[in-house]
Parts: C-alpha cells; sequence; structure tokens
C-alpha cells in the first residue's frame, strides 16, 4: 500500500507530532504501532500530548480504523489529550 507516517518527538512539552498519508493495511498499522510506542519511550507516557495530522491520509477501511481505535486506547499509548487536523468532513469522522 501506499501508507506513510512520521514522528516529531518533542520531549520538552511532552508532545508527539504525528504525521498520516496513504491508504494503510493492517500491517502498516502493526508497523505504525511499533514505530509509534518506540517514540513514546522518549515522553512521559502515559500522559503525554498527541497531535496528529491526517490531511494527507485516504478514507481507510474499518478494519483500519478499529485496529488505530484500539491502538490509541491502549493504556501503554493513551494521550492525555489528542488532536487531530483532517482535511474532510469524512477524515474527521473516522478520527473521531
Amino acid at each position: 500500500m501506499d501508507a506513510k507516517f512520521n514522528f516529531i518527538t518533542d520531549v520538552g512539552h511532552n508532545l508527539v507530532r504525528v504525521k498520516m498519508a496513504g491508504f494503510f493495511s493492517d500491517e502498516d498499522v502493526r508497523r505504525f504501532a511499533a514505530d509509534y510506542r518506540s517514540q513514546l519511550t522518549q515522553l512521559s507516557a502515559p500522559g503525554h500530548l498527541t497531535l496528529v495530522n491526517i490531511t494527507e491520509m485516504k478514507i481507510q477501511p474499518q478494519s483500519v480504523v478499529r485496529a488505530f481505535s484500539s491502538l490509541v486506547a491502549s493504556p501503554d499509548v493513551r494521550s492525555r489529550r489528542l488532536a487531530f487536523v483532517c482535511s474532510s468532513t469524512l477524515a474527521r469522522l473516522q478520527a473521531q
């Protein structure tokens, strides 16, 4: 697939910025989850903040939406605050 993601970790603000683009498979979600958990080792997690830019992300299949939902709800990665930057109403609905 054409899934892309990157992280910018701001230790001083206990913040991770995530940019996601493309269409994700279940394997892409697993790869994202492993990389995200690795990034969180630099922060005081849980209790960190997360800002996710999904303006270049395509509409995802429901299995991928469920996988991301399970990930962000996991106690080891759950953010104190989680915000999304979206480009469309449908993308915003999927993020919710």
